[in-house]
Order: structure tokens, then sequence, then C-alpha cells
């Protein structure tokens, strides 16, 4: 704080001494030590708020950050969330019609080779379950001759 030495302060005490007088002289320094001693207090006390109020804006930066770090990784978790249900809802829709769609695309299937020409085509467009009797002697579907009575 104050650069004084040794001999500064010894022509301090003998001025002290010469204005102030023996008799007061140490009741003087004792009000004077207390003094200080107050004074030492309250700049401590003021270096000690100080150093709290630092800490303090640092800590309150450190939650904002993690606050922030924290909703960008909500929003970031539900938008993950809503695509992993988009997706699920498709995976559930085309699951519920894909034997429909495998049945109408075997349908078109037969359609076009009969449309074309294919005599395969008539077996295969044919629902399974009893085949039709065959005339006698007439060939069926299959190409074999029925029969006869």
């Amino acid at each position: 704080m104050f650069d004084v030495g040794f001999s500064e302060l010894l022509v301090i005490a003998l001025v002290a001494l010469v204005v102030i007088g023996p008799e007061r002289l140490p009741r003087v320094a004792r009000t004077l030590g207390h003094l200080f001693a107050r004074l030492q207090r309250y700049v401590n006390e003021v270096k000690a708020d100080i150093n709290r109020e630092i800490e303090l804006d640092e800590l309150r930066k450190f939650k904002d950050e993690f606050e922030q770090a924290a909703r960008s990784m909500e929003t970031h978790i539900k938008d993950e969330m809503k695509q992993a249900e988009a997706s699920l809802t498709g995976l559930a829709e085309e699951a519920s019609i894909r034997p429909e769609i495998e049945k109408t695309q075997a349908e078109l299937a037969a359609l076009t080779r009969e449309a074309a020409g294919d005599p395969h085509a008539a077996l295969t467009a044919v629902p399974q379950g009893e085949p039709e009797p065959a005339e006698h002697g007439a060939p069926d579907k299959t190409g074999k001759t029925g029969a006869g009575p």
C-alpha cells in the first residue's frame, strides 16, 4: 500500500511524541491501531464480497450454458422421437396393407399374363379350391382329359 521504510516510521514516531506528548501518545497509538484493524477488516470484507460476486457470475454463466445445453438436448431428443414415431407409424401402416398389396400385385400379374396370351395365366388366376369337373373326353384346364361315365 504505502512504501514506508523503517527510517520514515522513526521520524513519524518522533514527531508524534513531540506533538502529542508522552502522556497521550500510548492512548492515541492504541486508537490508531484499532482504526487500522477496522480498516483492514473492511478492506478484506470488500475483497471477499467482490470474489463472491465474481464466483456467482461464473456460476450463473455455467448454469445458463448447462440449461441451454439441456434444452438443446431435449429438443434434439424430441425431434428424434418424432422421427422414430413417424417411421414406426409408416412401417405399421405398410405392414397392415402388405397382404392387400401382394394380393393386388398377384392379380395384376395374372391379368397381364392372360392379356399377353400366356396359357398358364388361367391357372394362376383360378382361386384355390376344388377344380371344375371336365366334360367326358374333353381336356380340363390342366390339359388332362376327364374320365368317362
